[in-house]
């Protein structure tokens, strides 16, 4: 049996028949940037992520990046999130011009941990008593906004998150770019913090045919400074308030979006339903842990991922068996050569590290059937029974 890691071309077939006229309307018309699938997309998201407005852009990153830019941060700034993210997360804080710093992962979730969070906040921030301004102890420059990673289509802890952030007066922009459907206590991931990014890169539960984004928020002031950072800086037309990027939506990617948004809850159910299926499976199965929804959190599922020690072995074993896999993410970005100039070593952040070294990632998309997931977990059990096999043996 083969089982890719995710299959695009059954999705593909599902909208085939519903999109091709669509597409052929926009190339006939010639509206190929902005224009009604664009509006259309923007209104129909923001109503499926709780109100409030919808900004298309070109990537998950440019919705981070603007977000932060729009937000007021900027050089001399300091943004906190976690180093088991991918890169893009914190290319947005740099490329906004600020610097990011670390805090660990909570052990269960991989998400930010909120304990962490707060005593780096604790220890950089004050209020002073007289002014009740905010006073920034940190050495490398102002601590002035949090981005919580919405891990593997699963939420971060955010109420204490945010009731950190909130106390000193740090914005909060949720990195929800694997996370389109999920919920924490019934709130739509994207819609606690201040403003909540997304891609929709195709691989992702809600992919467009190539790079898209957004970003979403209830403050029109902010979605007002992002719709001028995607458009060079207009106000209108010619007329520029500032400098700003190409970062549009096209219409192609929009009128995608806006046909698989209609059938995304029942993708991420089946999603749900997948995992519940490996969850069982995987339970007795030992020296695997799988990386469990929260309490407080409905996933969606992104990514369904197991730790393992051997997790080279596990892998290649399954890559023979005709099985696909991935790595997300197999070193921290506090250890990745792009960061370097940051001074950070092994053991600064040692369960983002323990993770990275253990995790694998296994098949999951909504058309997956009960009987690849069975050959999945059995095939890792074959593995896991061998391994064990030859460790007696060696003691024997």
């Amino acid at each position: 049996m083969q089982v890719p890691f995710l299959d695009l071309k059954v999705q593909y077939r599902q909208i085939e028949a519903e999109l091709k006229p669509v597409l052929e309307e926009i190339m006939a018309n010639g509206a190929f940037i902005g224009g009604p699938q664009v509006s259309a997309f923007e209104e129909e998201f923001a109503a499926f992520c709780g109100g409030g407005h919808c900004v298309g852009l070109n990537s998950g990153t440019d919705a981070l990046r603007f977000a932060l830019m729009a937000a007021g941060v900027g050089p001399g700034d300091e943004v906190i999130t976690v180093p088991h993210t991918f890169i893009a997360t914190t290319e947005a804080i740099s490329q906004a011009g600020a610097t990011p710093v670390f805090v660990d992962v909570d052990p269960q979730t991989g998400c930010m941990d909120p304990a962490r969070l707060r005593e780096f906040v604790e220890h950089s921030c004050a209020i002073d008593a007289s002014t009740r301004q905010l006073v920034n102890r940190s050495t490398n420059g102002s601590v002035k906004a949090v981005i919580p990673v919405h891990l593997y289509g699963q939420p971060a802890d955010m109420d204490p998150i945010l009731e950190t952030a909130g106390k000193h007066n740090l914005a909060v922009v949720e990195d929800a770019c694997q996370a389109h459907g999920a919920r924490y206590k019934g709130r739509p991931a994207g819609s606690m913090g201040l403003a909540g990014c997304f891609s929709f890169y195709p691989g992702k539960n809600l992919g467009a045919f190539g790079d898209a984004g957004a970003v979403v928020t209830k403050d029109e002031t902010l979605a007002k400074t992002m719709r001028m950072l995607r458009e060079h800086g207009q106000s209108q037309k010619y007329y520029h308030d500032m400098e700003g990027y190409t970062g549009r939506l096209d219409a192609i990617q929009a009128a995608v979006l806006r046909l698989k948004l209609r059938r995304l809850a029942d993708w991420n159910r089946a999603r749900r339903e997948n995992a519940k299926l490996y969850d069982r499976l995987l339970s007795d199965v030992p020296g695997v842990a799988v990386v469990r929804e929260a309490p407080s959190a409905q996933s969606v599922y992104h990514l369904y991922v197991i730790l393992v020690d051997d997790r080279d072995g596990l892998q290649q074993h399954l890559s023979q068996k005709g099985i696909g896999t991935g790595l997300h993410y197999p070193l921290p970005l506090h250890l990745q050569k792009a960061y370097a100039a940051m001074g950070h070593k092994k053991g600064d952040f040692p369960v983002s590290e323990r993770t990275a070294s253990r995790l694998l990632s296994l098949p999951m998309f909504a058309e997956l059937t009960p009987p690849q997931i069975e050959y999945v977990v059995g095939s890792i059990k074959e593995y896991v029974e061998g391994a064990r096999f030859k460790v007696q043996g060696a003691r024997g």
